[in-house]
């Protein structure tokens, strides 16, 4: 999601779709890394 907003923004140059890239790269760095979890829920969902 976050490439997509920025290849949104590099062509549009519009503010909005830069503060919410920002936006979504913030949330990003406060997420801690789960992806050894995330993985493996998708093998084996919980049901």
């Amino acid at each position: 999601m976050i490439e997509f907003t920025w290849k949104v923004f590099e062509e549009t140059g519009s503010i909005d779709t830069y503060l919410l890239f920002k936006e979504l790269e913030k949330d990003r760095q406060d997420e801690p890394l789960n992806t050894d979890h995330e993985f493996s829920e998708l093998d084996f969902p919980i049901s």
